[in-house]
């Protein structure tokens, strides 16, 4: 880069100021005769939303005690208020009150389909045949442990789980541990099979 070019010389600077900086401009609190900063903001009320005023931190500490939105409003003001506020203070209709506008059909009225265009549109479906209840494959892992259909009621469930319980059971067995583990997936399978209320 050269440092002697023309283009240099054009440059302006602005030259530095050597006046000390100013304070900032510090916001007083709007209690009369309090001359502490006013760091807090807090709401004008009603009718005058999106304005407040600023109060240092004891002053907004009375305020907001003695604060009432809804001050000067009798209880049927307040009511309607309220029930205004769920739709955002707008204008609402009610739904399906189109009375006296023509063209409009009443329920249940039969639909004018002269060329039959639209009755294949609107034929209800056949009601789907009901289904064996579904369950999840936590519990149709526990019902494959016993040896069960998913269709099996509670009686049929504790009968097998009896049955089960007493042919692995190492006092059954003489004291051979060998089936103790197939014990445990039997016990664990019923008790998956209780939390979910089938038994």
């Amino acid at each position: 880069m050269d440092l002697n070019s023309p283009l240099f010389d054009r440059i302006r600077t602005q030259r530095q100021s050597r006046e000390e900086p100013r304070e900032s401009s510090v916001m007083r609190c709007d209690a009369p005769g309090c001359e502490a900063e006013g760091a807090y903001r807090a709401p004008m009320g009603r009718l005058r939303e999106g304005q407040y005023f600023c109060f240092c931190l004891e002053h907004v500490r009375e305020y907001n005690a003695s604060y009432n939105y809804f001050n000067g409003m009798n209880d049927a003001d307040v009511a309607r208020y309220l029930k205004d506020a769920t739709v955002g203070h707008r204008p609402t209709w009610s739904m399906g009150t189109r009375r006296g506008q023509a063209g409009f059909r009443e329920e249940g009225a039969a639909t004018e389909d002269p060329m039959g265009l639209y009755r294949s549109r609107f034929r209800r479906p056949a009601p789907a045949p009901k289904r064996a209840p579904r369950h999840s494959p936590v519990t149709i892992r526990a019902f494959v442990a016993l040896g069960l259909e998913e269709t099996a009621d509670g009686e049929a469930i504790r009968t097998r789980y009896k049955e089960l319980v007493k042919r692995h059971h190492p006092d059954a067995n003489g004291g051979d541990r060998s089936r103790e583990e197939k014990l445990r997936e039997i016990i664990h399978a019923y008790k998956t099979l209780r939390a979910a209320r089938l038994v």
